[in-house]
């Protein structure tokens, strides 16, 4: 089957899709990191979305668009939590059965949720490769239909309801910055940004320890993912083609950065805004951070993608 990217009115029609189930999340600010920064920040906070992810919107776009006959035989998914829970809720919300593969290092407390949520689970190694062939195998088996976490249309045009919302909220920002794993939300973000605003940078953000997008994004072809053990479990998965052609069309750059100070924004956040993010969510102003980004006075979106963390398991003391 043929993907094509989803365009900016169906990024419209997702978002009145999942209004009634979705929550609208707050932006807020800080002083602290605009005066760390030089820049004015506005923080789209999916961390207070169902699941604690903004993942929720991707998933239950997707999963309302099936047909009845389709969603009786069950869904399946692979990821390392966040879409799994989205799903998981997904599915249930819509009267169907789900099933995810996660991989061995899932964090402990993405798994809990996930069979909270009714889920079958299926642990598998953390490699693609794992991943495919054990949701193959539910397919060949039931009849279930794959969701994607992120190489597919309306998985691309959910998340880019995020950006919508927060483009609708701050109309005149300079730059919009979301983390990069698969690629769904930057590419969501890059459709609809660039629709509205054409002169808007769109920029991803990725750890250097799982840098494939920034060097796909420099060498023109899908790169493959060369380690898996970065903090920001997240986005230790590697592009689509769906996401990877929205990434050339419409992001303006990728940029990097390191574990430490990955693990020390997302402490500072915590601290100075008294909200809960995982790793994933502090790459884009860690990369501000560390990179010191010529945007002095400028107006910047951040999404900050999620707050499921093993409160156990802490990368900081």
């Amino acid at each position: 089957m043929s993907l094509t990217l989803p365009d900016f009115s169906e990024i419209e029609a997702a978002h009145k899709r999942i209004q009634p189930q979705a929550h609208r999340t707050p932006v807020l600010t800080s002083s602290y990191f605009n005066g760390k920064t030089g820049a004015s920040l506005f923080f789209k906070c999916e961390n207070f979305q169902k699941i604690g992810a903004f993942k929720f919107r991707g998933a239950f776009n997707a999963i309302s668009r099936l047909s009845e006959a389709e969603g009786k035989k069950g869904i399946v998914t692979h990821s390392s939590g966040n879409h799994a829970q989205a799903v998981a809720l997904a599915s249930g919300m819509n009267g169907y059965s789900a099933t995810i593969v996660m991989p061995e290092n899932a964090p402990k407390v993405k798994v809990n949720a996930v069979r909270d949520y009714g889920a079958e689970i299926i642990f598998c190694k953390n490699t693609t490769e794992a991943r495919e062939s054990a949701a193959q195998k539910v397919i060949d088996e039931t009849g279930a239909t794959f969701i994607h976490p992120y190489n597919h249309p309306d998985v691309i045009a959910g998340q880019g309801t995020a950006a919508k919302e927060l483009l609708e909220d701050h109309p005149d920002l300079d730059i919009i910055m979301a983390p990069v794993g698969g690629g769904g939300l930057i590419s969501g973000t890059a459709i609809w940004a660039k629709h509205i605003s054409p002169d808007i940078k769109v920029i991803g953000a990725e750890p250097k320890w799982a840098d494939d997008a920034y060097r796909s994004f420099k060498s023109g072809q899908i790169e493959p993912v060369l380690r898996t053990d970065t903090v920001a479990d997240g986005l230790r998965t590697s592009l689509g083609e769906l996401t990877f052609q929205a990434i050339q069309t419409n992001v303006d750059d990728i940029v990097t950065t390191s574990e430490d100070v990955i693990i020390q924004t997302m402490r500072d956040i915590w601290e100075r805004m008294k909200i809960i993010i995982e790793p994933s969510c502090a790459v884009p102003l860690a990369a501000i951070i560390e990179n010191k980004m010529a945007i002095d006075q400028l107006k910047i979106g951040i999404i900050l993608t999620g707050g499921n963390v093993d409160l156990e398991n802490l990368p900081f003391g």
